[in-house]
């Protein structure tokens, strides 16, 4: 009996052979196996992990496609305890772990798991090929962009997390190191947390046609535990009340009508005709409300009033055209001339363009001591003359004394 055994296996051996979970325990021990504490998780707890992770691995998903350019899936995690026998003994060797600190936020660390294999490939999409180039050992190169892989898809991760939780998580730049799982008898050399019991959230990935693979996450118990009650508090919060509409304001009463205001523009502010005034009230009506307590409807008299029409005096206003002084036809150029001479010190920075290519990241790579670049010019065709980046001139290479310099051929307007 070598490795690990679940409780379901413990269960069978109870059940099968009559023992009790202690003689089980020794029995297992004396064989080199470790008995897991499937307790140490409750099924709450490992349906809240996972839905994180999945939450998680979604967003790295699509940060991983813009750094291969090729479809990336992601499947949904299985969730799992295990130890550092379980490890060794379910996955390939050597292989990549990653691990990722949370700086803010959250209090602990993972490890993530990658293939040798998958990290090549991996790489050498990011580095412009097809993902076939995995021939030769893995080394630094590898190691540095799978590091900038992860720190990405891991940053994207967090960002979904601060999103979930209500709070900001941020990580540390992610360690990677190539292992062999054969040379560690446990995993504590790597992480504490690995020489013990932990969690185990698997996955599924498949890049394009290129990989189809398995990726690990590895979390301790107390870490996966401390996910769990964030995430419960912050659902157990009660939400926010609704705020209550306001109460519709009681009708108001109907305001009595006001006198109508005379028309002023029609007043008359001259001299009194016919020797009197004219009097003309306007119509005012003043209304008592109705009351229906068996008295008789009452309604106020109409009152006029009126006013004697009077007449402003015109006023006498002098009115004139605006009047400018006229400027010389050679006040502009004069101004100009001045304007630019006040630029006429400033210094520009003149580039000289023999021509230009475009190079992918493994080429520029393959850079050594004499390596030839063709350009995009052909042999005497006219150089280009540019002044802060702006196309101005074309122009010829010529010798003065030691130094290069270029006759000007053409200006560009």
């Amino acid at each position: 009996m070598d490795g690990m055994l679940s409780q379901d296996e413990i269960n069978a051996l109870l059940n099968g052979m009559d023992l009790s979970e202690e003689e089980v325990d020794e029995a297992v021990e004396e064989a080199g196996g470790t008995v897991i504490d499937e307790s140490l998780l409750t099924e709450e707890e490992r349906d809240a992990i996972g839905e994180i992770a999945n939450i998680s691995m979604g967003s790295s998903a699509t940060t991983l496609y813009s750094l291969v350019n090729r479809k990336v899936d992601i499947t949904t995690p299985k969730v799992s305890l295990t130890d550092w026998a379980g490890v060794v003994d379910g996955y390939e060797r050597p292989c990549v772990f990653i691990q990722i600190k949370y700086t803010a936020g959250l209090d602990g660390s993972n490890i993530l798991v990658l293939k040798e294999h998958d990290v090549k490939v991996i790489t050498d999409l990011m580095m412009g090929g097809d993902g076939t180039n995995t021939e030769g050992e893995l080394g630094e190169l590898h190691l540095s962009a799978i590091s900038e892989a992860m720190n990405q898809m891991m940053g994207s991760a967090a960002t979904s997390l601060s999103t979930m939780l209500g709070m900001m998580i941020d990580i540390s730049p992610p360690e990677a190191s190539l292992v062999d799982l054969n040379a560690f008898q446990n995993g504590g050399d790597i992480a504490s947390f690995l020489n013990g019991t932990f969690a185990k959230i698997a996955f599924r990935m498949q890049i394009g046609d290129v990989v189809d693979s398995t990726i690990m996450q590895l979390y301790p118990i107390e870490f996966a535990k401390s996910i769990y009650d964030t995430v419960k508090s912050g659902a157990d919060e009660p939400a926010e009340p609704a705020p209550q509409p306001a109460p519709e304001p009681a009708p108001m009463a109907a305001a009595p009508q006001m006198p109508q205001q005379p028309d002023m523009s029609q007043m008359n502010m001259g001299a009194p005709q016919m020797g009197m005034p004219q009097m003309q009230m306007p119509q005012m009506q003043m209304g008592m409300p109705q009351m229906q307590m068996g008295m008789p409807q009452m309604q106020m008299p109409q009152m006029q009033m009126a006013m004697p029409q009077m007449q402003m005096p015109q006023m006498n206003m002098n009115v004139q055209p605006a009047q400018f002084q006229s400027f010389s036809a050679d006040y502009g150029a004069i101004a100009s001339n001045e304007n630019i001479g006040l630029i006429m010190d400033v210094p520009l920075e003149v580039t000289v363009e023999l021509g230009r290519t475009s190079k992918s990241i493994s080429e520029i790579l393959d850079f050594a001591p004499g390596t030839i670049i063709e350009l995009d010019k052909i042999a005497g065709e006219p150089i280009d003359v540019l002044v802060n980046g702006k196309f101005v001139a074309k122009g010829e290479v010529v010798v003065i004394e030691e130094s290069f310099g270029i006759r000007v051929t053409e200006i560009i307007k």
